[in-house]
């Protein structure tokens, strides 16, 4: 897709939503630690920025009971309060917050559209920050215990669970490399695996094999997630005899794979086989002017520092690109 610059606009100085469609130097899409780090930016770097945060700012982060590995909190931070923080500071900086969901936009020319139910905005440049979302397994009792026993990040909640027993459901590098970080704290973990053999890299599986605190519930799927106030087991199945039995367990960690929030870009922007924006080392998409930045084009890291870091990239590069082609942006 090409930019038309024949439709180049004056830069705007304060942007009125009184009348037609309002211009922003720039638009974040999301409200994650990925899209508020680059609303930061480009606040600071004086561009009328807009934040289109959908209905949950702070995206999954404000889901976490307590973040643990985010500098300067050494003794660790809740993740909601973490959210707050993060929009006290944009808001600083003069950039807008709404609680707008988009659902269109139109990246084929320049200004660029961006739609929510009651509002269409224009920005010159724009920096997608729509997150990914744990796949979930559909199963009774997985939504009430979520962030109650049920968990898709070891690295942020492995701690709580220090002499505990916790499952792992999954087979592939995720499931495997998280359970093995997982036996720093727990006193056993079961991974529970659909199949008779993981998926996972050889280095991974034969780490896991030799881990005296791992062992395998092969050819097994959760059917049921039990407890009370928190998890206290599973109900699960195998899927080669249809018996069906009760794991006991405190804690369910989830690596079935994370699905990108990307239904809005796939007839606007390059994505990869996962479903992932597709950016260059400095976060531009396949659309000159439109950067992503976070978990939507990240299937590796899923850390809220990772997704700032991209965050910050992406706003500096959307201001050098102002600032490079004046007029045309």
């Amino acid at each position: 897709m090409g930019l038309d610059f024949s439709l180049a606009t004056p830069k705007a100085k304060k942007p009125s939503e009184k009348g037609g469609p309002v211009l922003y130097d720039l638009i974040v899409i999301g409200g994650g630690p990925a899209g508020l780090t680059a609303a930061i930016y480009g606040g600071r770097a004086r561009l009328t920025t807009l934040v289109l945060a959908g209905t949950l700012p702070g995206g999954e982060t404000a889901n976490i009971d307590i973040l643990e590995n985010f500098p300067g909190f050494p003794k660790g931070i809740n993740g909601a309060e973490l959210a707050q923080r993060f929009q006290r500071q944009t808001e600083r900086f003069d950039a807008k917050i709404k609680t707008d969901v988009v659902t269109k936009v139109d990246f084929s020319e320049q200004p660029f559209i961006i739609q929510t139910a009651g509002k269409e905005y224009q920005a010159r440049t724009v920096i997608v920050a729509t997150g990914a979302e744990p796949r979930r397994l559909g199963v009774p009792g997985e939504d009430k215990f979520f962030g109650r026993g049920v968990s898709a990040c070891a690295t942020c909640d492995g701690f709580f669970y220090q002499g505990k027993r916790v499952v792992v459901v999954g087979g592939g590098d995720s499931a495997v490399s998280e359970a093995i970080f997982l036996t720093k704290f727990a006193s056993e973990v079961i991974i529970i695996h659909r199949r008779d053999q993981l998926r996972a890299s050889k280095i991974y599986q034969e780490r896991a094999f030799d881990n005296p605190k791992i062992s395998f519930a092969w050819d097994t799927v959760v059917e049921e997630i039990l407890g009370d106030k928190t998890v206290n087991g599973v109900q699960v199945r195998n899927v080669q005899s249809e018996e069906t039995s009760v794991i006991k367990a405190e804690g369910v960690f989830l690596y079935i794979g994370m699905t990108p929030k990307t239904e809005l870009f796939t007839d606007q922007l390059e994505l990869n086989e996962w479903g992932y924006i597709v950016t260059d080392r400095r976060q531009h998409t396949s659309v000159q002017g439109v950067f992503a930045a976070g978990d939507v084009q990240d299937p590796y890291y899923r850390q809220v520092v990772v997704a700032a870091g991209t965050g910050s990239i992406a706003a500096m590069e959307a201001e050098k690109l102002l600032s490079d082609y004046p007029g045309r942006y």
